[in-house]
């Protein structure tokens, strides 16, 4: 049984990611929605060197409008509220004896 607090190893990368890019919970949502590898945040991120690129932030927001034709998620929840929720259903299923 996982502890309280657990995250799963494939959702740590997000987290790092929200933290090093300095995204917001809705923007790390968009971007697991349109399939973006947190590794490879760090390319799109380097506008300053690059001052034709669009800020990280605003280019998630920018692809998820054009994606979507919508400006944000209708349900934004961080990854740690989906996963407690995640737990909550998998201990409250009934089990089968």
């Amino acid at each position: 049984m996982p502890k309280a607090g657990f995250i799963p190893d494939k959702l740590k990368p997000w987290i790092e990611a929200r933290q090093r890019y300095r995204l917001s919970h809705a923007q790390v949502q968009m971007a697991r929605e349109l399939g973006m590898n947190p590794k490879k945040l760090g390319s799109i991120a380097n506008y300053r060197q690059e001052p034709w690129k669009m800020p990280l932030p605003q280019f998630i927001e920018y692809c998820y409008e054009k994606q979507f034709r919508r400006k944000q998620p209708q349900d934004i929840r961080s990854i740690e509220e989906k996963e407690a929720e995640k737990r909550v259903r998998q201990n409250s299923s009934p089990t089968m004896s």
